[in-house]
């Protein structure tokens, strides 16, 4: 392993988990805005386009859950590392596709890099981390989580529009093999004593529930929840999760730990991430349609309406770290949710005459209340989890966050649907844009009840409980080991 000065090894964990993270979810965002380019340039459907955005998805909530085990088992950084080479070569293979179904092949490799980046990454982050440090370890990945969301749509609509969809994933290429360099030279190897076998049934259950629940939210935004195939991977997604707790109680070793739900303060972050996730996604899903189809702007418009939402998480990123040892993730929790929530029905005024100044406020209003929510939230769910249990708690969290966004796109995607239905709109249809824009109001305001709601249940997060993780005087981790110290 290299040297980098006199830099503390945690910082060094923080730039590779950053590099990884931006690009995992920069492309989340960037594939979006090219859809209709793709469906396009392959003569392709609505629903091949569909499984582009839904096969990335399915292939995240099968290998999300391995990726706990593998961490531990071969070692965080031989994991990372893998993960950022599959990633980053399905980037280039997604760039060199040839069809539809190329591209969704690709893309499903994409996915079983993305789906163990995050959670390895976090479980690096916060073993690194001494539990006083760790809400300044959220703020740091907080950076790549509000950026790259913002930064997405303007990249995607500029390459789109101006050089070539091919390059929304050769733009990963650079990071990931910087990512990958870095890592090599400065990762530690990070393997735990003892990790157990792999937990084949328990990998089968949760691969199968996961991927059906999610493949069923996914299908839910356009066919509706009482559509019947909706329906019936929701059911069949329900049955095999349960299955799998069943089984995993049995099991010494599980690959999906739920015992850690015996935790209070980790079960207690994880219900208000599935809620809070769930507004905080949808939302972000229906603004760039507003903008698009019914205010008439370009990809690239919307990209830049939108950005001024990283500018509100990064300017209060910093604040928010020192205010959490002093405040307490319960207060901020609620002072956060209901900020974005306040922000969020803002949007219940943006209509065909609005400026895009004042979206860009909204969005940036939006901004200092995520800063608010994320720093705590990641910093609370791991405050009581020892080291040897970091690497499954952040496979669950990932999991937790995945299912969130994919129950928010889809409630919001059904209401929308409805409420276009209701007022006999179509989207982007000009004779009936202000039906259209109403409908979309309503679906926001449903969103702004979500995050509300995530307000009201973060009141269930014990300050007590989470003192390690608020207490900067701590110099040793969950397991009594020191403090990482310097790389020389």
């Amino acid at each position: 392993m290299a040297r980098l000065g006199h830099v503390q090894y945690k910082y060094l964990v923080a730039v590779a988990f950053m590099l990884g993270l931006f690009m995992n979810i920069l492309d989340t965002t960037i594939t979006n805005v090219a859809l209709p380019d793709l469906s396009r340039e392959f003569n392709a459907s609505t629903t091949s386009i569909q499984w582009i955005v839904n096969g990335y998805l399915l292939s995240l909530a099968v290998f999300i859950p391995l990726s706990g085990w593998a961490g531990d088992r071969f070692g965080t950084k031989r994991v990372f590392i893998f993960a950022l080479i599959v990633f980053t070569t399905g980037s280039t293979l997604c760039g060199l596709a040839w069809s539809a179904e190329s591209l969704i092949g690709f893309r499903i490799l994409q996915g079983i890099g993305g789906g163990m980046l995050t959670p390895v990454g976090t479980a690096m982050m916060f073993r690194a981390f001494p539990p006083g440090e760790r809400a300044k370890a959220s703020a740091l990945v907080a950076i790549p989580a509000g950026v790259a969301p913002a930064l997405g749509p303007i990249l995607g609509g500029y390459l789109v529009e101006y050089v070539s969809w091919h390059w929304i994933f050769f733009i990963n290429v650079p990071v990931g093999i910087g990512g990958i360099i870095f890592s090599i030279l400065y990762l530690q190897r990070g393997q735990q004593e003892d990790p157990g076998r792999l937990d084949i049934a328990g990998f089968l259950l949760s691969a199968s529930g996961l991927a059906s629940l999610v493949y069923g939210l996914s299908e839910a935004g356009s066919r509706g929840l009482g559509d019947q195939r909706v329906v019936l991977f929701l059911i069949a997604g329900a049955v095999l999760l349960t299955a799998m707790v069943l089984v995993e109680l049995r099991v010494a070793r599980p690959m999906i730990d739920v015992r850690l739900f015996k935790d209070r303060l980790f079960a207690a972050s994880s219900t208000v991430s599935l809620v809070a996730f769930s507004g905080l996604t949808g939302a972000i899903f229906l603004l760039p349609l507003l903008l698009q189809s019914e205010l008439g702007l370009s990809p690239l418009q919307s990209g830049f309406a939108m950005f001024p939402q990283a500018l509100g998480m990064v300017a209060l990123m910093p604040l928010a770290s020192r205010m959490y040892g002093r405040v307490g993730p319960r207060r901020m929790l609620m002072a956060g949710m209901a900020w974005v929530g306040l922000s969020t029905f803002g949007y219940c005024l943006v209509g065909i005459g609005t400026d895009l100044w004042q979206v860009g406020l909204l969005m940036m209003l939006r901004g200092l209340g995520f800063a608010m929510v994320i720093v705590p939230l990641q910093a609370a769910t791991f405050a009581t989890i020892s080291a040897k249990d970091t690497g499954r708690a952040s496979a669950i969290f990932s999991s937790v966050q995945q299912v969130a966004g994919s129950l928010g796109v889809a409630i919001l995607g059904t209401i929308l649907t409805n409420r276009l239905a209701h007022h006999g709109a179509q989207m982007g249809n000009p004779a009936t844009k202000g039906a259209a824009v109403l409908a979309f109001h309503e679906a926001f305001f449903v969103a702004g009840l979500f995050t509300l709601v995530g307000a009201a249940v973060a009141i269930i997060i014990s300050d007590k409980a989470a003192a390690p993780s608020m207490n900067r005087a701590a110099s040793t981790d969950a397991e009594g080991e020191p403090t990482p110290v310097l790389v020389h």
